[in-house]
């Protein structure tokens, strides 16, 4: 969601600041600011609306400092405006910015108006702004004013903190919420997200749950909860600066279906090889967990939900082990039984959302075998806090529909299948089969990408619509979820998704020719029956758009669209495969529509907040 970036340099780090909060527009945000110190004095500036706003602002009143800090808002306590943009300050200059929620801050800031503190915003940052400046005044040194601050507050945060009374340093907290420290030479910088750095550092520190850092220009210190001093490895990020760039499409979105077959074949590569799959691929202790594993429970939001509904289905036919699957937020509050010998899988493009990272320190205290991330981003809290890891390796995605992390998350979610499946029966032969399968995906998405101009016509027909219903089956009922979310999303056209066979329990009745009903119809074992609820939308009036295998034997008439997909599709594959039409689909409607691509209303990147 929100978005921190800070520096201290010898030279002016505004354009940093700038070029930081840029590489994290892609996280959602309604506002943006900054505050550096300049020539002693603190000079702050906010705006509301994108970041090219705030970059007009300061055409028209340059700032420029040696240490300084700037945020990207989404909105939790109070509207957005400018009043309630980050940084927040208090007396002296102090200012902050700080991501999350604080649980407390009402009965913070009771306490400070009575110690004579003014409010002008409604959010809980300025709290924690005025917190920190009490105990300023009274402790006389910045850091450990922030230590004695995080000390009192409940909830979640990640903090950057700078003072006139204090120009020569910034502080950063974290709980809850990431927070990475960028090294330079003899300049070092702070960020909520690895991206924003990346054009002026590849070596990052992580600060962990209660850490406090002091961030100086030739010097870090980071201290833990408990007072020690703590020595964070240093890490060589292996992501790329220019992997936030559009290159020659229209949008990142449209960029990042495209690069589905190399996302794919990247999270399969050094995995799977002559019809064999690594283990160790999973982390040094996989095999000897996976020999134990009974059962399976999957825990993960959004997107992600859909690729865990997916696994369910592979996990139970190939394997024949029972799999549950959760949403995370949901999971959290039910008071969950744990079977023996379960693994607890998470699924997470950022590694940073906070219902499923809260899921997982639930799970590590309820008696699971062991817990297995996937996720794409190495650095990431998920990653870190897990026994055993998949990196999905689709790179950065920038839009916040997400589309590569979607189906690299499919194929990590086959290899785990094909893993449990050698400890559950399944010899060489049918491991050699699925892996080969795995295989061929980049081949079949780069075919299934072909359709695009065909499905950019089909579009037009969708801009006028209000609604849409999506149908499958099988394993193919979650894709048929992920592409109405997928339109809704970004075209902001009310879609819902059912499994077929349930259309007569209800749905039916919504079904009229203002309502397309789009279906994803593979060659497998459930087509004859798909094909007959088809037929019950037609006999209602029903248009049907159908995505359908070549041999389905589905066939376009009045009233019925057939998009051919390509041949000899598996019903291992078809979930990945039949994703990608879905997207394209989504993708230019909104393009008619107007709608805003890479970044729709009222949406983050990454839900850090719960």
């Amino acid at each position: 969601m929100c978005g921190i970036v800070g520096a201290i340099a010898e030279r002016n780090i505004v354009p940093i600041l700038m070029e930081g909060l840029r590489r994290l527009e892609y996280r959602g945000y309604d506002s943006a600011g900054l505050a550096v110190i300049e020539s002693g004095r603190l000079a702050r500036l906010r705006t509301v609306g994108k970041v090219r706003v705030l970059e007009e602002a300061l055409e028209s009143t340059p700032v420029a400092g040696h240490v300084g800090i700037a945020h990207t808002r989404w909105a939790t306590h109070g509207v957005p405006s400018e009043r309630n943009a980050h940084p927040h300050v208090s007396l002296g200059g102090l200012a902050i910015v700080h991501n999350g929620i604080i649980e407390n801050h009402e009965d913070l800031r009771e306490d400070l108006k009575r110690r004579g503190y003014r409010f002008e915003s409604e959010t809980d940052t300025e709290v924690v702004a005025h917190r920190i400046h009490y105990h300023l005044d009274t402790l006389g040194d910045l850091f450990k004013a922030v230590r004695a601050t995080v000390a009192e507050l409940e909830g979640a945060y990640a903090l950057a903190v700078v003072s006139e009374r204090d120009p020569e340093r910034l502080v950063a907290a974290r709980e809850g919420c990431p927070v990475v420290i960028g090294l330079g030479l003899e300049e070092n910088f702070v960020a909520s997200d690895v991206a924003a750095l990346l054009p002026v550092t590849r070596r990052f520190q992580f600060l962990e749950e209660g850490d406090v850092a002091e961030i100086r220009r030739k010097a870090v210190r980071v201290i833990d909860r408990d007072g020690n001093i703590a020595d964070r490895p240093v890490r060589e990020s292996e992501l790329s600066a220019d992997g936030a760039e559009k290159g020659p499409f229209r949008h990142f979105m449209l960029k990042e279906i495209h690069e589905q077959p190399r996302a794919l074949a990247d999270t399969l590569a050094e995995r799977v090889a002559n019809g064999r799959l690594f283990e160790a691929a999973f982390g040094p202790a996989a095999t000897d967990v996976f020999k134990r594993v009974a059962g399976v429970h999957i825990v993960a939001c959004g997107t992600s939900f859909h690729a865990a509904c997916v696994a369910r289905y592979f996990i139970e036919q190939i394997c024949r082990i029972p799999c549950a699957v959760d949403i995370a937020s949901e999971y959290r509050y039910r008071n969950p039984l744990v079977p023996p010998n379960s693994l607890f899988v998470t699924i997470s493009q950022s590694g940073e959302t906070a219902d499923t990272l809260a899921a997982l320190r639930l799970a590590r205290q309820s008696g699971y075998l062991s817990a297995l991330a996937i996720c794409n981003a190495p650095e990431s809290s998920l990653v870190r806090e897990s026994e055993l890891v998949m990196l999905t390796r689709a790179g950065p995605e920038i839009g916040v529909a997400s589309t590569k992390a979607f189906t690299t998350q499919l194929a990590a979610l086959s290899m785990l299948t094909v893993a449990l499946a050698r400890h559950h029966g399944a010899d060489a032969e049918r491991e050699h089969g699925l892996v080969t399968r795995l295989v061929e995906l980049p081949g079949l998405i780069e075919k299934a990408l072909t359709l695009d101009p065909v499905i950019h016509r089909l579009a037009e027909r969708f801009a006028d619509k209000r609604h849409a219903l999506f149908l499958g089956r099988g394993a193919l009922y979650p894709i048929a979820m992920e592409g109405a979310l997928k339109l809704k999303e970004i075209s902001y056209i009310h879609a819902e998704s059912y499994p077929a066979g349930e259309l007569k329990h209800g749905p039916l009745a919504l079904v009229d020719v203002d309502m397309p009903v789009i279906a994803v119809a593979p060659n497998n074992d459930l087509l004859e029956k798909l094909k007959s609820n088809l037929m019950e939308v037609r006999a209602r009036g029903g248009e049907l758009v159908v995505f359908a295998d070549p041999e389905s034997g589905i066939r376009a008439s009045d009233g019925v669209t057939v998009i051919e997909m390509p041949k000899h599709v598996t019903w291992f594959q078809a979930p990945a495969i039949y994703t990608v039409p879905l997207q394209l689909l989504a993708y230019h409607v909104a393009v008619l529509k107007g709608t805003d691509v890479d970044q729709p209303r009222n949406l983050a990147k990454s839900v850090t907040v719960e």
